[in-house]
């Protein structure tokens, strides 16, 4: 939590929902942490990624609710459904607006295109109904009492169309999946191109000169260190190009990850990134986006 003036920020990190099956080396599967940003003056909050499952949304909405604010806006960094499929129920609960960019409301259609395929085979009953109706904002910003809020597009890191909300008041961003925080950074839609439009993002943000970043995946004991998230981001990356130079097999890579980030958390995502890169590699002439979706799987 960090006041600047009238204006707080706090974090909300959630329980991954429960998952079939195991992982290679016999651990249970395990969807990573995911945390939403409640920004709040006196009166009124923004709420961010507010999550996927029925479950998600009530525990987070019981802990906004605790904070006795006017919930105006919930905000999308980007298209993944488990950073929004839980903005419709969070925005009747509280009377809020759901805003994003172009970019991500596209790919946030996308999302729910393949959420059959994909979400309802992993988590069955879990996902609420996920219509999109987030809207843009005039020049991509808002205030929350006075406070700029400006939605930054950054481009490719996990996904396309990525953005992060700035607060300059607070020095910090709201970095969705650009910046990850002691957690498995999901590589898989890399595979075709490489990570120089992430390690792009990383500078975009970077240059926004923030103090605080919160990750949308991040351990909850670690802190909101800008120098620090965007550092190891960035050496995640790196170690990643290493390991596909010197590794020949996806398990090979999984289990190489493990040895040198022994306390990151969610393996299931550094499993999946692990099959789409080397499946994508060992398949040239397959549809690559095939291959990354049946490495959830």
């Amino acid at each position: 939590m960090n006041p600047a003036g009238d204006l707080i920020y706090d974090v909300f990190v959630n329980d991954p929902p429960p998952q079939d099956g195991v992982l290679p080396n016999g651990e249970p599967k395990r969807f990573s942490p995911m945390a939403s940003t409640l920004l709040y003056g006196r009166e009124d909050a923004v709420l961010t990624d507010p999550g996927m499952t029925e479950d998600q949304a009530r525990v987070l909405g019981d802990w906004v609710a605790a904070k006795d604010r006017n919930v105006t806006d919930i905000f999308i960094t980007h298209g993944h459904g488990d950073h929004w499929f839980a903005a419709g129920l969070l925005a009747e609960r509280f009377g809020a607006r759901v805003v994003a960019t172009a970019g991500t409301i596209a790919q946030m259609r996308g999302s729910v295109a393949t959420r059959p395929l994909l979400w309802d085979k992993l988590y069955a009953g879990l996902v609420p109904p996920s219509p999109v109706t987030a809207v843009t904002v005039p020049d991509n910003r808002f205030t929350l009492e006075g406070h700029d809020l400006v939605m930054v597009d950054v481009g490719h890191a996990d996904a396309d169309d990525n953005t992060v909300l700035h607060v300059p008041d607070l020095g910090l961003v709201v970095a969705g999946d650009v910046i990850y925080n002691g957690v498995h950074m999901y590589l898989g839609q890399s595979a075709v191109g490489g990570f120089g439009p992430w390690r792009d993002a990383i500078d975009k943000v970077e240059a926004l000169g923030p103090r605080h970043v919160v990750c949308g995946h991040q351990n909850s004991r670690l802190d909101d260190d800008a120098k620090r998230t965007i550092a190891e981001t960035r050496q995640y990356l790196d170690d990643a190009d290493e390991l596909l130079r010197t590794e020949n097999t996806a398990v090979s890579y999984f289990n190489a990850k493990i040895a040198r980030y022994p306390d990151y958390l969610g393996r299931l995502i550094l499993w999946v990134t692990a099959r789409a890169l080397y499946g994508v590699r060992e398949h040239p002439d397959e549809d690559p986006r095939q291959i990354i979706l049946t490495s959830w799987l």
